[in-house]
């Protein structure tokens, strides 16, 4: 049996393919990379206070806050080049963020 076919038994056998996927994930026609996956949204959204969380907002939750990671990524780099270091540090990142965040 081919590799493919053991994952797509497994994932039948699981009842849910979200947690399993490689690459790109699919969950109800949203996209998400494989960055950011979808059980740690779920964690933090109900950290927040929420009672049930949907794949939609879990996914949703995914792709912001990678977007904001690159926005705050693409900053710290900014800062870092201005420094003449190639290094980007964790102030760096702390001073893009705020930045970013504030916006």
């Amino acid at each position: 049996m081919k590799k493919s076919n053991n994952f797509a038994f497994f994932a039948e056998r699981c009842g849910s393919i979200k947690y399993y996927l490689k690459g790109k994930e699919e969950i109800e026609g949203n996209v998400m990379s494989e960055e950011i996956k979808v059980a740690p949204m779920h964690k933090l959204i109900k950290r927040a206070g929420a009672d049930r969380v949907s794949e939609e907002s879990a996914v949703a939750l995914g792709a912001a806050l990678e977007e904001i990671g690159v926005k705050v990524a693409r900053e710290a780099i900014d800062y870092a080049r201005h420094a003449g270091r190639k290094t980007v540090k964790a102030r760096d990142v702390e001073i893009a963020a705020k930045k970013v965040l504030e916006r």
